[in-house]
């Protein structure tokens, strides 16, 4: 975590959708991108569900059904893959519940469940402010306050200690409650603490701590319960322990207990002796706690005055979630001093980056041109953009494109919550397609209706800082668009020709083609098999292990509208090459044993159109800060064009607030030589009686007259047993026609490949005078079973 000095405090300042209005008491809980908010008060009590996509910048309210929950605060809330559990809490003055309801998230749909009692004791009371943990298959409930007359307006509190845990069935539903039976000290009577279930890496077994709370006075100890022998202790704590403190979150990121806000005693407060009427304040102090070594870390102090606005004021009773190593804090009770009759509740959402985001994945190649490549790499969560860079072992030289079209980039803050900041491309796909240069990528454009445009923005590739490429925004525009239009990508990449047994790494050339062709370059479209899902709201989530709702993987889902299903077949052009992977550290080509790494530029977006690169003045390496540290100029720097024919090392890595993570592992691309066709498009797989009708559409770049057209299937063989990374491909069909029929038998010795989503993979390739073209891939969807390609 960086330094209290260096904390990177994030404002969400615009956003679209029903904003949910301000409120404390409320819980929240994240499934992927989403943060899904329920209940709270301010005004009455809450019994909306609003959903926040931290990726959309986006508010909506789904459409839920089915046995949907009174409106309560202070309640138990915890999320199971894509359910989601709420216990108990206050439905009015005065009146607690001790009921049970679980959300399907994927459908929307609530159901209320009636989990077994303990077969010894009685069930939980209903009450409010206690901490409800998940672990595996059981929650953990601890503590709260119960009202213990029966009169809801004569309200006479008692404080909790209980313990009780409820196991839960697979999937949907619930077995019962249990009482464990514990050892220890067990900590006193509280509400509104925080608890929460961290596991240490490799050893160890999980443990519950339990922090702060209120029970007449506000408390600032920690406890921890060992969930495997069931053992209370108060561990040992170094460094400086928060104040006093109740109404606060905790989260676990890593291996560190985040503690934030929450009402603490007020500046001279006795918190041994106070009465329970004694005077509180908000707090915005944060703290964190390694639960590895139990020391507290203080990041903001309670005394830490902020006079900029430059991050959270004093909350209480607020919701904070984990996405990724990002924390996003929202709304909450602000105010000094006891004002029962006069509450302001805060409306503001802040995030803030815990730590350097990971490595992304390798970078992939699109397209390749003879002087441009189009890459694209993994998404990695909660970033603000990606810096990618490129080497060669030719010698550089000064390009002779103009220089001044670079801004100064010093002091350049990134906030991709606001819409067009530091983005130089237009703000939807829509305003570049119909005038995006296409020359390589010329392609019949086929409308997809009744897909909104949730990510018109991110979708697009916005430059964060240098535009690199003559047109480059609209180009990659014009790409996505044709992506999501089930057009297949083109390249007029030189590769060697596929054999009749192929395997993915190593391509035999015929004679016929140049013994200069080396790396292979290979385009993939990517087809899928669904099964139907409804939608709401323009969110789609998914059954089974995970949530898709605004994914921009290269297995994208159709956006549907409410009320649109979405067909079994489903035909999603992207492109996924294989490349040629080096090690992570290539042999020096420098003086000093370092490789020379040229910038391409900071990206907002997980793809480049790469056709010129900066060059650093001599002895220089990159950057290596952004955000917390300087950027460089880019305007001062020189630029020089990629050559044809010529190999091209690329790594990227992510930034945030923290700054820029570690690079990925290296990628090496060849740019084309002239004259080879280009790969074939718009592949599409139907089933048929004989098996299934494989076509596509000739190449856009022909360059030349296409003699053949070869298809391949890649097939299970002992040697991908060994190496599954590996795959042969077999011959299934060499003509002039751009179809052809894969007979259930040549399906049935079909390689699944799992690398992904469980797939079969087919290429086709074009060859004109010159020899065989790039090839296009295609990977047909099987689902999540082992089941035969045509069941």
């Amino acid at each position: 975590m960086a330094a209290p000095s260096l904390l990177n405090w994030r404002r969400v300042s615009s956003f679209t959708g029903p904003v949910p209005r301000a409120r404390h008491g409320h819980r929240a809980v994240a499934i992927r991108e989403l943060m899904i908010i329920f209940g709270g008060g301010n005004e009455g009590i809450a019994d909306e569900l609003h959903v926040y996509n931290t990726a959309t910048n986006q508010w909506f309210l789904p459409a839920v059904r089915g046995d949907i929950p009174p409106g309560c605060a202070a309640h138990g809330f915890v999320c199971d893959g894509t359910r989601i559990l709420v216990f108990g809490g206050m439905v009015e003055y005065g009146r607690y519940s001790n009921e049970l309801y679980e959300l399907q998230a994927s459908r929307w749909l609530w159901k209320k469940v009636k989990p077994h009692p303990p077969s010894s004791g009685l069930p939980p009371c209903p009450r409010l402010g206690h901490s409800f943990s998940l672990y595996g298959n059981k929650c953990y409930l601890f503590g709260g306050l119960a009202n213990e007359s029966e009169d809801s307006n004569n309200n006479v509190p008692r404080y909790l200690n209980d313990f009780y845990e409820l196991e839960l069935q697979h999937g949907s539903g619930v077995v019962g409650w249990s009482i464990p039976v514990t050892k220890g000290v067990v900590p006193s009577p509280r509400e509104s603490h925080t608890a929460v279930i961290y596991c240490k890496k490799d050893s160890g077994s999980p443990k519950m701590y339990v922090f702060g709370g209120m029970c007449g006075a506000r408390l600032d100890d920690l406890w921890q319960l060992d969930l495997e022998t069931m053992s209370w202790s108060k561990p040992e704590t170094k460094g400086t322990v928060p104040l006093p403190r109740s109404l606060h979150t905790a989260s676990v990121i890593g291996n560190k207990m985040y503690i934030f806000g929450g009402w603490v005693p007020y500046k001279g407060e006795n918190t041994e002796t106070s009465p329970h009427d004694c005077e509180w304040r908000c707090t915005s102090s944060f703290s964190y706690l390694n639960l590895d070594t139990t020391e507290w870390t203080t990041l903001v102090s309670d005394s830490q005055e902020d006079k900029k606005n430059s991050r959270p004021r004093p909350r209480a009773g607020h919701c904070a979630v984990a996405i990724g190593t990002r924390l996003y804090f929202w709304s909450g009770r602000d105010g000094y001093k006891k004002a029962l009759n006069s509450q302001v509740c805060c409306k503001d959402l802040w995030y803030l980056d815990t730590e350097k985001p990971p490595a992304p994945s390798q970078v992939q190649l699109i397209k390749a041109t003879t002087n441009s490549f189009h890459v694209k790499w993994d998404e990695v969560s909660t970033v603000e953009g990606y810096l990618l860079q490129l080497s060669t072992d030719l010698p550089y030289q000064t390009a002779s494109s103009d220089s001044s079209a670079a801004p100064n980039l010093q002091g350049v803050r990134m906030d991709p919550h606001r819409q067009g900041s530091n983005n130089i491309i237009p703000n939807s796909i829509s305003d570049t397609v119909n005038s995006a240069k296409t020359e390589q990528t010329a392609m019949k454009e086929t409308s997809v209706k009744n897909k909104p445009d949730f990510k018109a923005l991110t979708d697009s590739n916005a430059i964060l800082y240098p535009s690199l490429a003559s047109n480059a925004s609209n180009h990659n525009s014009c790409m996505v668009d044709m992506l999501r239009k089930n057009e297949g990508p083109h390249s007029s990449a030189n590769v060697g020709v596929l054999s009749s047994c192929l395997d993915v790494r190593t391509v035999i050339p015929e004679t016929s083609v140049s013994s200069t062709v080396s790396s292979t370059q290979i385009m993939v479209t990517q087809q899928t098999i669904k099964t139907e899902s409804s939608s709401t709201n323009g969110a789609v989530v998914k059954d089974e292990t995970s949530l898709t709702t605004f994914s921009t993987k290269s297995e994208v889902d159709e956006y549907a509208l409410p009320a649109t299903k979405i067909s079994r077949v489903e035909t999603h052009a992207t492109a996924t090459p294989f490349f040629k992977e080096t090690s992570s550290n290539p042999v020096a080509t420098m003086k000093g044993g370092e490789r020379q790494w040229c910038d391409v530029g900071i990206f907002k977006n997980n793809t480049a159109l790469v056709s010129q690169f900066y060059l650093l003045p001599k002895g220089k390496q990159s950057i290596s800060k952004v955000g917390n540290a300087d950027v460089p100029d880019y305007s001062l720097l020189k630029k020089q064009d990629l050559v044809p024919g010529t190999g091209y090392r690329f790594r990227v890595a992510a930034i945030n607030g923290c700054g820029i993570g570690p690079f990925s592992k290296i990628s090496e691309f060849k740019t084309c030589i002239p004259g080879f066709p280009g790969a074939p498009s718009a592949v599409r797989i139907s089933k048929n009686v004989e098996g299934i009708h494989l076509s596509w559409e000739p190449p856009t770049s022909p360059s030349g007259n296409i003699l053949e057209y070869s298809a391949y299937l890649a097939i299970h063989t002992s040697q991908i047993q060994d190496n599954p990374n590996q795959l042969v491909f077999m011959r299934i069909y060499c003509g002039l026609k751009t179809s052809c029929i894969v007979t259930a038998g040549q399906l049935a010795n079909a390689h699944i490949d799992y690398t992904s989503r469980p797939a079969i993979v087919f290429r086709i390739s074009a060859k004109n005078e010159k020899g065989y073209g790039p090839a296009t891939q295609v990977r047909w969807l099987q689902g999540n079973n082992k089941k035969a390609p045509l069941n």
